[in-house]
């Protein structure tokens, strides 16, 4: 199953707010054996939303959704959601029921009375209105929920409230995908060779080793190594036993070795 993530805000694609988002979900992934499988960043367009979010639904990905689900006019994510689907929104009412315990919390809090009919609360409501048939995500941080429909699943932009809400879902929804953490990368810095030079190499090691993947990072200015290429492996996606991944390692480091190309140092991820 690949895994996508998108990541919705106007102010990430100006630079008002920094992506604190796909860091720290290929490190919750990285922590469970999975890897993700493509990102992308969303202005706050409702017409590109719905395209983008159509797709998502289509794709059968395990996809999160992250920012644009709150109640100001700049949030279309819920909006888009329903479009793509084709779907009425409707306030789902589980979620009604968490914002009303958040409304009482926060009298609480201040010394007020809760108020179900103030306009302050209903329109908190419309943070629990979500395309027709969607299902709850938890939300510790503040009780507001986000929603899934199939196997998308959508969170907030918050990264306090947005991360726990994935982990949720990866602990309790996808428990079955999560595999033991194991080396993911082997590779080796290469000095005194051109990427093209090595493609054969690379080539002939992906065909000699099914289910391995041969990656190729160049530098031209780095501190310490100067120019230079990454070459290493690691899995394909599919379960790769230890021999053959460290098999696979050992044919790509021989061929760098004959090619005559030095080998500065190598490193295990």
């Amino acid at each position: 199953m690949n895994i996508g993530l998108i990541i919705i805000g106007d102010e990430i694609l100006s630079g008002k707010r920094q992506d604190k988002h796909l860091a720290k979900v290929i490190e919750l992934l990285g922590a469970r054996g999975l890897s993700l499988s493509w990102a992308k960043y969303l202005g706050d367009d409702r017409d590109q939303l719905t395209r983008e979010l159509r797709s998502a639904f289509a794709s059968g990905d395990l996809v999160f959704s992250c920012g644009g689900i709150g109640a100001t006019p700049d949030d279309h994510t819920r909006q888009a959601a329903a479009a793509a689907l084709d779907r009425p929104l409707a306030l789902h009412p589980q979620a009604a029921e968490f914002i009303w315990q958040r409304v009482q919390q926060m009298a609480a809090e201040q010394g007020t009375t809760p108020d179900r009919d103030h306009p302050d609360t209903q329109r908190r409501m419309e943070m629990g209105v979500f395309p027709e048939g969607a299902r709850i995500i938890p939300n510790p941080y503040n009780k507001i929920p986000g929603f899934s429909v199939g196997s998308v699943y959508f969170v907030p932009g918050f990264p306090v409230m947005a991360h726990p809400m994935i982990e949720w879902v990866l602990d309790e929804q996808y428990a079955a995908l999560h595999r033991q953490v194991s080396t993911r990368e082997r590779s080796m810095i290469v000095q005194g060779a051109m990427e093209a030079s090595l493609t054969p190499l690379m080539e002939r090691v992906e065909a000699d080793f099914p289910g391995i993947k041969v990656f190729s990072l160049p530098s031209v200015d780095h501190p310490q190594w100067g120019r230079h290429i990454e070459l290493g492996v690691k899995p394909a996606g599919a379960e790769v036993s230890s021999d053959r991944f460290e098999s696979a390692y050992a044919a790509l480091r021989e061929g760098v070795v004959q090619f005559g190309a030095v080998i500065s140092t190598e490193m295990v991820r």
